[in-house]
């Protein structure tokens, strides 16, 4: 992935989750993220590196 710095642990997950091809986790995950974005427990930050880890991750990249 490119010089992002991550700084949320739920998008670690999701990156080991996608690269392993769990489609199921990286879901939860997104879900996850976006009920606490609508509840605004946490700032637009996760979901802005959800979305790029989401773009520059392929699913079971590590096959």
């Amino acid at each position: 992935m490119s010089d992002l710095e991550i700084t949320h642990q739920s998008v670690h997950d999701y990156i080991a989750a996608k690269k392993r091809g769990d489609r199921a986790t990286t879901e939860q995950i997104i879900d996850q993220a976006k009920a606490r974005f609508n509840t605004r427990t946490t700032d637009g930050s996760e979901m802005a590196q959800l979305l790029h880890a989401s773009m520059h991750v392929r699913l079971g990249e590590d096959l």
